[in-house]
């Protein structure tokens, strides 16, 4: 058992099922919206497991007037308690925490003293009022190597665009130990622009474009008001990364595409503030407080290290520069390198896992149609000629690239896969050492890049039907990047990641329409890749 004097952050089930279990949050939310005391209307969150325990989240609205971002409210006791029981018969941890306007009344609880491999239950209490009841799992022992890790993977959730579906889908999942998600959590811009207001189905709040603790704050508290995003952080835990858009758009270490100090101020204190904000609202340890890089364990079968490329990284150079390869320039920082080459090299785990929020594959437009090069450099952020590189990516940054792939080779660390997001597309992707040299030359690693949740993609773009026009594209750049094994341009939806002795094996899934708050979700395609190959394979059929 713990006690929290100090705070520091398998198959599927029927649809049925999931909805069920948002019955309680809505609920919730309803009875208490009008009381004068405490309520949690913002759900629950677990995140970061380890084989000892796990970081338990929650907000408590203490007053009426005490909303997200207001600055107001009192303080308020509140107390956590975790159990193996859904009826909480026994409870193995329990502390208590106060709620306070400094944190924008959000509380934290770092609960350690739990079992291994285990699934657990929890919830906190203000005055009268319960949380709902989330639930959890601890990751496997350090000498564990046997059975399975599998983990949802998503990324570029923008709220305006569509409904949150796809965590829905993955909410109502039992197999799942825990949700990666790689960045893009939400997006900075003001009310109706991307997309712009005809096209959206749902408002920001608030609707200005977010620059101060403030907006951030009521940014994070709306996205909790969806009942899809309080069903996925109340189901599994979430391991979390940022990328640009939870400060502005294509960010780097001294400001931002969308950042203008003249008129939104400094960049350092638009950074903190989001920064606060998202440590505040996200379930993620604040001993990682400034950046997000980190490493989780399970068991001896996976390691999982999670990169920041957005605090410490030099400002995009122009696209189609010499300057991509200029050696001063980093994408990562040198003491994030350092620390990532050390964990690859002195790695005891099977699978090494690279949680990168832009994709690492090299990656060149060739012949595109006139018609698709607008959108898609719209997507990469490049000028509407496509000139490559993606100056956004490791593309920008390819001393880096280089020194991490040549490290991996040249120290024969095999079995490592990136896993991605930032680019709105499905890719399969064997991370070559040379592309140019590709398949003569060896593949390094392995990538899995999922699609975007609702941010849009070249159909969406373009307003056309979904693989259509996009499907001449994609076999452009196939043809010109014979790594990519796969690429979907149009979809959206979310990946499931299962990690064995034998292999790694990413299974894509779609929703059947963004702008449906009802979608429903099918399999796509999958891939693998066999333990000791660094190459990928289709699989037939997704992981049972």
């Amino acid at each position: 058992m713990t006690s929290q004097d100090a705070i520091s952050r398998r198959s599927a089930v029927t649809a049925v099922a999931a909805s069920a279990a948002l019955l309680p949050l809505a609920g919730l939310s309803l009875a208490h919206a009008a009381t004068d005391g405490p309520a949690f209307l913002h759900g629950v969150a677990s995140g970061d497991p380890l084989p000892d325990g796990v970081l338990l989240w929650t907000r408590v609205t203490p007053s009426p007037d005490a909303v997200p971002g207001s600055g107001r409210g009192p303080a308020v006791e509140v107390t956590w308690e975790v159990s193996e029981a859904e009826d909480f018969a026994t409870v193995v941890a329990h502390g208590r925490v106060k709620a306070t306007v400094d944190a924008d009344h959000t509380v934290k609880a770092d609960v350690r003293g739990l079992r291994p491999g285990t699934a657990y239950s929890y919830r906190f209490a203000a005055g009268d009022a319960v949380s709902p009841v989330g639930r959890t799992r601890t990751a496997p022992a350090h000498n564990t190597s046997d059975g399975n890790v599998r983990f949802g993977v998503v990324s570029c959730a923008n709220w305006e665009a569509g409904f949150f579906s796809a965590y829905r889908h993955l909410a109502a999942r039992r197999d799942v130990d825990a949700v990666l998600h790689l960045g893009d959590y939400l997006y900075e811009y003001p009310a109706g622009t991307y997309p712009a207001a005809k096209y959206g189905v749902r408002r920001h709040s608030p609707a200005r474009e977010i620059v101060t603790l403030a907006d951030y704050r009521v940014r994070h508290g709306n996205h909790h008001t969806d009942a899809d995003l309080r069903a996925l952080h109340a189901a599994h835990p979430v391991i979390a990364i940022w990328d640009d858009h939870e400060f502005a758009n294509d960010a780097w270490s001294g400001g931002a595409e969308n950042h203008t100090p003249g008129t939104e101020g400094e960049w350092a204190a638009r950074v903190a503030a989001a920064k606060q904000a998202y440590f505040e609202w996200m379930p993620v340890r604040p001993s990682t407080a400034g950046t997000t890089y980190r490493r989780l364990h399970f068991g001896s079968l996976a390691e999982l290290h999670l990169l920041d490329l957005r605090s410490f990284r030099s400002q995009q150079v122009t696209a189609g520069s010499g300057s991509v390869d200029d050696p001063d320039r980093t994408i990562t920082g040198r003491a994030q390198l350092d620390w990532l080459k050390a964990g690859l090299a002195t790695s005891s785990a099977r699978w090494k896992l690279v949680g990168t929020s832009v994709m690492i594959s090299p990656f060149a437009f060739g012949a595109l149609p006139a018609q698709l090069l607008k959108p898609l450099a719209e997507l990469v952020g490049l000028p509407n000629e496509g000139i490559a590189p993606i100056v956004d990516q490791w593309d920008g940054y390819t001393d880096d690239r280089r020194e991490l792939l040549g490290h991996l080779r040249e120290r024969s660390i095999d079995n490592t896969v990136f896993l991605t997001g930032d680019i709105h597309m499905a890719w399969a992707n064997d991370v070559p050492a040379k592309a140019a040299t590709y398949p003569l030359s060896p593949s390094v690693a392995t990538e899995f890049v999922v699609t975007s949740v609702t941010s849009d993609n070249v159909d969406d773009l373009l307003h056309v039907a979904p693989h259509t026009l996009s499907l001449a594209g994609v076999t452009a750049i196939k043809a010109a990047n014979r790594h990519v094994k796969w690429l979907d341009m149009d979809s959206h939806g979310y990946g499931v990641v299962d990690v064995t002795a034998e292999r790694t094996q990413m299974d894509y899934f779609t929703i059947s329409d963004k702008t449906d708050p009802n979608a429903t979700t099918s399999w796509a395609r999958s891939y693998r890749t066999q333990s000791g190959t660094q190459r990928l394979e289709r699989a037939d059929q997704p992981v049972r």
